[in-house]
């Protein structure tokens, strides 16, 4: 079998990746301010006794919290599941570098098998509360238009395909963005075809992505506070 050179434009694949995670994500909330204190009737302005105050109460959005910390990303799937969508990939898979591990976790697995190119992520990501994940995950899907609703997945979810040509080599890629609560689960999963260069059909793609996101989404309760 002769080997062929992966093209510019999968090699260049792993830079956005890597920068992605190293980003990481920190979404701090501000602490909430208990009502004001009633004004003093008029001729009693008598200074409250020390100690009289209780300490304020810790943040109602942050200890409700459903997940606290994202969990391991390369054990988020079956070895089945990584043999099945990237031949010939290592189970363990890669874990990419990140500022934060408390908040995003990413995971990569990638193989040539002959002349078929496979590229699978998986990464968590834990914010502070319901509504800054909500927030993410509906700007996620303004920017990833023409995609569609994934229904009886997490809180909500969307999935879409895209087919890249450079230099007469086709790459289809597919990304599922999941919500749960304060946390998201995006999966990417792509492919080539280095001998016939065209890209593998949509359905096959988009099904992937899927079978990832709902095992990832799984495994998201790893992190539960």
């Amino acid at each position: 079998m002769r080997s062929l050179p992966l093209p510019f434009a999968l090699a260049a694949r792993l830079a956005p990746v890597a920068v992605l995670a190293t980003a990481g994500w920190a979404l701090a909330s501000e602490p909430p301010s208990g009502p004001p204190a009633a004004a003093p009737a008029a001729g009693n302005q008598a200074a409250p006794e020390a100690g009289s105050r209780s300490p304020s109460a810790p943040s109602t959005q942050a200890a409700s919290r459903t997940y606290r910390s994202a969990p391991a990303p390369c054990a988020s799937l079956a070895e089945a599941t990584v043999a099945s969508l990237v031949p010939g990939a290592r189970k363990a898979g890669k874990e990419i570098p990140s500022t934060d591990t408390q908040v995003r976790r990413t995971c990569s697995w990638n193989a040539l098998k002959e002349y078929d190119y496979r590229w699978l992520d998986v990464s968590f990501e834990v914010m502070e509360s319901d509504e800054a994940a909500r927030a993410s995950y509906e700007e996620r899907l303004e920017n990833d238009r023409g995609g569609g609703e994934v229904p009886g997945l997490g809180d909500a979810a969307y999935s879409v395909v895209n087919l890249v040509t450079e230099d007469g080599q086709q790459t289809r890629e597919g990304t599922v963005v999941v919500r749960a609560s304060n946390a998201l689960v995006v999966v990417t999963y792509n492919g080539s075809d280095f001998e016939t260069r065209k890209a593998p059909g949509t359905e096959e793609i988009n099904k992937g992505a899927v079978k990832a996101a709902k095992e990832a989404l799984a495994a998201l309760g790893d992190g539960r506070g």
